[in-house]
């Protein structure tokens, strides 16, 4: 049986970045695999139409065990099920993160991944429209653009943060950012880019390089203690894939779950589902982590938000000439700012969105709003994820444990006070009704906690499930190699230590990279 070099298990944020770079040595034979199917058609291309692929054949559509600190709820988390996975059907946010975040990732042990690292590789992704300077790039694969329509409402919202003291900032990708400006989106032409339509279409032409969709990993084949390929089902039954290197690029609930079915993991765990152990790895499916986002709406009293913007009109308006609200990625604006004077960096995101945006906007009020949200960039609570079975249909067990660390609940109630103070400055009077979510008679700390457990809810960013580092709590070392184990990585969001004060997609693809460069994929 004729081996793959590398052998790439999913095609989302990385998987299609790994596949493009590591293909361009044409003596490495690379196949990518993806358990869905191709990118998710007009819905996947239409910017503020991602809504639309929640629980829809492109999602994986998972929910959390319930949630202690949540009223007990099942939390949705959307995930891509398709080429380009979740950057085919998230809200298209470029946010690098902080200076701080990396740093601490570098003096926990991992060398190479401190900000002076890592800056090189996002401007070598980029390629910025409408923002200039060292920190930025041009030219690379992945267009950031500012938004090309932009809400009244989401300008007003600027200005009234401005006149809540929080600064007015031009550009959030800045070393350390501290304000409040529009956010850019990888759009080209007011359409979404995702990693299968930047990285991949190029690179699929090349015939070193196999995309397979609609095959699911059954488990990471082990000899001894090296890897020596996959073990997959397709429509036509299993089959048995022999590969040099395989790298896991599953995301991070996926990952660490085909880790365990494959072996490697805790112990203790596996040997509850008759699970041959392959290697003890009691880090795998740990430190898991994710933002937490709760808001307050309110109506609006003119009929320019979003929820008018599905209309014939509108739809023509975008395929004619790719402009109006149909750009628009719900959340336009957004500012980073501090809990309190002793953190030293921003611990708390403000987001603006021209809508009403409750449960995912599964459970909109009817007409017109606008949600000044916050999300609680650095949790100290965190999870995990965990098997229900040796099936790898079941979907594993996924515990956030939200709230779980007191702090976290007392720095969220920090910020909806921010929130409400921007919503009540007076450059958002001419758009501000009454305020529908939570209401203006819940004002007590008791009344917000429980607004908070009811309605919380992810910004999409789960990490830390498949860490890097070198200490007994670590899956994979800096070279994202998993420990114990050769021919074997992960390269995905599971691998980050801690979380990004940020968004998790810019990073992802920075991870992807770097891991392509340390393999000799592509040069720095």
């Amino acid at each position: 049986m004729t081996a793959w070099d590398v052998v790439i298990v999913g095609a989302g944020s990385a998987g299609c970045v790994l596949a493009a770079r590591l293909s361009e040595d044409p003596k490495r034979r690379v196949l990518l695999l993806e358990a869905g199917g191709p990118s998710a058609g007009l819905h996947g291309r239409i910017p503020a139409a991602f809504p639309r692929l929640f629980r829809s054949e492109h999602d994986w559509a998972l929910e959390t065990e319930p949630e202690p600190g949540m009223d007990h709820r099942h939390l949705y988390w959307p995930a891509g099920r398709m080429l380009g996975g979740s950057s085919g059907m998230n809200a298209m946010l470029w946010v690098r993160g902080q200076r701080q975040d990396y740093d601490g990732w570098r003096d926990a042990g991992n060398t190479g991944w401190g900000w002076d690292d890592v800056l090189p590789v996002f401007r070598k992704i980029e390629d910025h429209l409408g923002v200039t300077g060292d920190h930025v790039g041009a030219g690379g694969p992945m267009p950031v653009a500012p938004p090309r329509h932009v809400n009244p409402m989401t300008r007003a919202c600027i200005a009234a943060a401005a006149e809540a003291g929080i600064p007015t900032l031009a550009d959030l990708n800045t070393p350390t950012p501290e304000g409040f400006g529009l956010l850019h989106v990888t759009q080209r032409n007011g359409e979404r880019a995702s990693t299968a339509n930047t990285y991949l279409q190029s690179a699929r032409q090349r015939p070193n390089l196999t995309v397979r969709t609609g095959v699911r990993l059954r488990q990471v084949v082990i000899e001894g203690r090296r890897v020596t390929g996959v073990r997959v089902e397709t429509a036509a039954g299993e089959e048995t894939i022999a590969a040099g290197e395989v790298i896991l690029s599953a995301g991070a609930v996926h990952s660490p779950q085909l880790l365990m079915l494959s072996g490697i993991g805790p112990a203790h765990h596996l040997e509850q589902f008759g699970i041959r152990v392959q290697h003890d790895l009691p880090g795998v499916g740990h430190n898991l982590q994710d933002h937490l986002a709760v808001g307050i709406g309110h109506e609006c009293t003119r009929r320019v938000s979003l929820s008018g913007a599905e209309t014939p009109w509108r739809l023509a308006q975008w395929l004619l000439a790719r402009r109006g609200p149909l750009t628009s990625t719900v959340a336009e604006a957004a500012g980073f700012i501090r809990s309190s004077a002793e953190v030293p960096t921003p611990d708390l995101e403000l987001v603006f969105a021209p809508t009403f945006f409750l449960d995912h906007g599964f459970q909109n009020p009817p007409g017109h709003g606008f949600t000044v949200a916050v999300v609680l960039l650095r949790p100290r609570s965190t999870g995990r994820v965990s098997l229900r079975s040796d099936n790898p249909h079941v979907p594993p067990a996924i515990q956030a444990r939200y709230l779980s660390e007191p702090d976290d609940l007392d720095r969220l109630l920090t910020g909806l006070d921010v929130c409400r103070t921007v919503a009540a400055s007076p450059a958002l009077a001419p758009w501000r009704g009454p305020e529908r979510i939570p209401g203006p008679s819940v004002t007590s700390r008791e009344g917000l906690t429980a607004h908070i457990r009811a309605t919380g809810q992810t910004l999409y960013h789960p990490v830390g499930t498949c860490a890097m580092g070198t200490g007994p709590g670590a899956v994979v070392g800096p070279d994202l190699r998993v420990h114990g184990v050769e021919g074997l990585r992960v390269v995905d969001a599971s691998v980050m230590p801690r979380i990004i004060s940020g968004h998790t997609n810019a990073p992802t693809i920075m991870i992807a990279e770097r891991a392509a460069a340390m393999m000799g994929g592509a040069a720095l």
